[in-house]
């Protein structure tokens, strides 16, 4: 069975549980766990159920899949992502976008944590991401058996969606909530990076560093979905003023920027 084949079987089994074709899809990664609480929850489904989903491996990770109205509006909700580091295949990583996609969703919204390389931004801030760098070693188009999936040649040149930036830039003005904007480079991880690895991260660019996301990106960008992504900067990361990791402290520094990115999503799917 090809890759496409598996897709089908898995939206067939999601038409059949009664989740009808919705234009928004939400990955909830850091900092956007709490919507799901707010929606007026329709269908739940288990990713263990679905035909062929990739089995969720980190134990935090809900991995469910949500249907219902997000004041009023329908929406898609995965709970519970996948990463390169946990041994996944891209395909596998990317399974939810290329589902989504099956099911009609046109937008993607996507979240996620990261440290911020660029020292003008606080810690607790909130970053939109503007472009990124892949640090992977692989992308979910290079895989064999996924020519079957489209075009595997995909122009990147505006792989975040310049009118839903737009209009997020202007939703966080509005509010009165800091945004930063910049660019995120994805690596493998899952280990943090070293003194030097995060120079070099500074030296080509990097304003925000994490393990997830672009792979997703790619694969939207492939069938033409428009995405928006924020990450969430939950520890400064100074090469020559590096401290231990302190999971508190991450935590805490999540919490806050949580707050400023449920409030700019909200009006932003609202919007759309």
């Amino acid at each position: 069975m090809n890759f496409q084949q598996q897709i089908e079987e898995s939206s067939q089994f999601l038409a059949a549980k009664g989740i009808p074709n919705t234009a928004v899809g939400i990955v909830l990664g850091t900092g956007l766990g709490i919507l799901a609480e707010e929606l007026d929850l329709k269908i739940e489904i288990p990713y263990s159920e679905i035909p062929h989903f990739p089995k969720v491996t980190i134990e935090y990770q809900k991995g469910r899949l949500l249907y219902g109205l997000f004041q009023g509006k329908p929406v898609l909700m995965f709970q519970g992502r996948f990463h390169a580091y946990e041994g996944l295949t891209y395909f596998e990583i990317t399974y939810p976008i290329r589902l989504m996609n099956a099911l009609g969703v046109k937008t993607v919204v996507l979240s996620n944590a990261a440290g911020a390389l660029n020292l003008s931004f606080k810690k607790g801030g909130l970053m939109l991401i503007e472009d990124h760098i892949n640090m992977q070693g692989g992308s979910p188009l290079a895989e064999k058996g996924t020519e079957v999936l489209g075009n595997r040649f995909v122009d990147m040149i505006e792989p975040y969606s310049k009118r839903l930036n737009d209009k997020a830039v202007q939703i966080a003005e509005e509010l009165e909530e800091e945004l930063y904007r910049g660019v995120y480079t994805a690596v493998l991880g899952p280990q943090l990076e070293t003194r030097a690895e995060y120079r070099f991260l500074k030296l080509i660019g990097t304003d925000a560093v994490g393990m997830s996301t672009v792979p997703e990106v790619i694969v939207a960008n492939q069938l033409a979905m428009e995405v928006v992504a924020f990450s969430v900067l939950t520890d400064l990361c100074d090469p020559d003023d590096l401290q231990p990791i302190d999971i508190k402290d991450i935590m805490a520094a999540a919490k806050t920027a949580e707050k400023k990115l449920i409030r700019i999503v909200k009006v932003l799917i609202l919007s759309l």
